[in-house]
């Protein structure tokens, strides 16, 4: 028997009780017969979704594989085959030039840049890099207040 089947049969014989849905008992029964119907209908509808999903998975499986099957070569044993020697990676250098980055403005940073960060009077915590540093001043954005900084010996700054 399907849940479906044993909700509806629940629901019969609650019907076939004859029972007083005004007293509590009854008013609880009812309730608790018409949740179970409302449970059986989402968990069909997700049983349904469940079904369709995995069918078109099943699709998109047989179609990835006939697209593997259409690029691998009878040879190759290997879809990834990295020793292809229909790939020249000389062909893709000329396309994309690191320098074109640059002209368009765009700023990947240097990754050998070491950022610092200051605790202000004020409880701001400001970043910033080695020529801030260097300077040996910045102003606070959130206050104004002049911070200066001094390089100790162990690394480490002190404001």
């Amino acid at each position: 028997m399907t849940i479906s089947e044993k909700a509806a049969y629940l629901k019969g014989l609650m019907e076939g009780m004859d029972l007083d849905t005004e007293k509590a008992e009854g008013k609880m029964i009812a309730a608790i017969v018409d949740l179970l119907g409302d449970v059986t209908r989402r968990l069909t509808d997700v049983e349904e979704t469940t079904i369709a999903i995995s069918d078109e998975l099943d699709e998109i499986e047989e179609d990835l594989d006939a697209i593997e099957d259409f690029i691998m070569d009878e040879d190759d044993d290997d879809f990834y085959d990295e020793d292809d020697e229909d790939y020249d990676e000389d062909d893709f250098d000329d396309e994309y030039d690191d320098d074109d980055f640059e002209d368009e403005g765009f700023d990947f940073g240097d990754e050998e840049t070491t950022i610092y960060e200051v605790k202000c009077a004020c409880g701001e915590v400001i970043a910033f890099d080695e020529e801030t540093l260097e300077s040996g001043s910045m102003t606070c954005p959130n206050c104004g207040e002049l911070l200066e900084f001094t390089w100790d010996d162990e690394d480490e700054i002190e404001d």
